[in-house]
């Protein structure tokens, strides 16, 4: 069975990418551009893994991360944040992520990031 991974991103170029490099290496991904319940679109969705942008229209994706730890149904899951601007979001503060993964980032760091929180390994 394949994993899913949800992935709230903004940049269509950055999601066409990250959707053909996952799909390749046999996950089913699931994107979306906003959203304005995201505890419900996981628990519909129920994905492995969530790849949230941090900058994102009207919210950040720190509040999504956040909402999704502080919810019983969804706080299992593991989220990797993506941003350009790591400094920046490290003097945020921490939402619950998981990992954190800056843009640009390497296809195969992804990669290792991904095996080691959900548990499958996968040929980059």
């Amino acid at each position: 069975m394949k994993l899913k991974i949800l992935i709230l991103e903004d940049n269509a170029d950055i999601t066409e990418v990250l959707t053909d490099w996952l799909s390749a290496i046999s996950y089913e991904v699931i994107t979306c551009q906003q959203v304005d319940d995201i505890v419900k679109l996981a628990e519909e969705v129920r994905p492995n893994l969530v790849l949230l942008d941090y900058l994102l229209g009207g919210i950040n994706g720190g509040e999504y991360c956040a909402q999704l730890k502080k919810n019983g149904g969804t706080q299992h899951i593991p989220v990797i944040m993506l941003s350009a601007h790591q400094r920046v979001i490290e003097s945020l503060g921490h939402y619950g992520w998981d990992a954190f993964i800056a843009k640009p980032f390497d296809l195969a760091e992804l990669a290792s990031k991904i095996s080691e929180l959900t548990g499958q390994t996968h040929i980059t």
